[in-house]
C-alpha cells in the first residue's frame, strides 16, 4: 500500500475516553449530501479505540510544512497521548475534537457507523464543520515511505 500516495491526515479525538490522535491517510470523501468523510483505523490502536468511545473526531489535513507534527502523531515517532500535542496550535470547532489552527483543511463530525473489514475499521464521519486554509498552500503527502509536498495550485 505504500506505493499509493495519499494526503497525510491527523485524525484528533476529545472526550470521555480521552484526548488523543494519530497519523492517518486513510482518508476520503463519501458523499456531499450530508457532507461525510470515511477514516479507516487499525483495530488495534489506541486511536480506533479512544475516537470510537468519544464518538467525534476531526481530521486534520496537513500542508507541506507540518511534517513535523505528521512525524510527532505516527505511532513509530510520535509522543504519548497529550505530549503530541505540544506541536501545532489546536483548539475545538463544534464536537470538541482538537483541531489544528494551521491545517491545510480541518473536517470536524461525529462517527455514525463503523465498518469492520479484515485489521481495520472504517469510521463513517458525518461532518458538522469545515475550515479550509487561507490562499493557496501545498499539502503534505505520503508515498513509498517518505513525506512529500504536493501542490495545491490551480492548474
Amino acid at each position: 500500500m505504500s506505493r499509493i500516495a495519499a494526503t497525510v491526515h491527523v485524525v484528533t479525538t476529545d472526550g470521555p475516553a480521552g484526548r488523543h490522535g494519530a497519523t492517518a491517510t486513510s482518508v476520503v470523501s463519501l458523499t456531499d449530501q450530508p457532507p461525510t468523510l470515511v477514516v479507516c483505523l487499525n483495530l488495534s490502536s489506541r486511536s480506533h479505540r479512544i475516537a470510537s468511545q468519544n464518538g467525534i473526531v476531526a481530521v486534520n489535513a496537513l500542508s507541506a510544512d507540518q511534517e513535523d507534527i505528521a512525524r510527532a502523531f505516527s505511532r513509530s515517532s510520535g509522543g504519548a497521548g497529550d505530549d503530541r500535542f505540544a506541536h501545532g496550535e489546536w483548539a475545538p470547532l463544534i464536537t470538541g475534537a482538537p483541531t489544528l489552527a494551521h491545517a491545510l483543511a480541518v473536517f470536524d463530525g461525529r462517527i455514525v457507523s463503523e465498518i469492520v473489514v479484515g485489521t481495520h475499521a472504517a469510521m463513517v464521519v458525518q461532518l458538522e464543520a469545515v475550515r479550509f486554509a487561507k490562499g493557496p498552500t501545498d499539502g503534505l503527502s505520503y508515498h513509498r515511505r517518505r513525506y512529500r509536498p504536493y501542490s495545491g495550485a490551480a492548474g
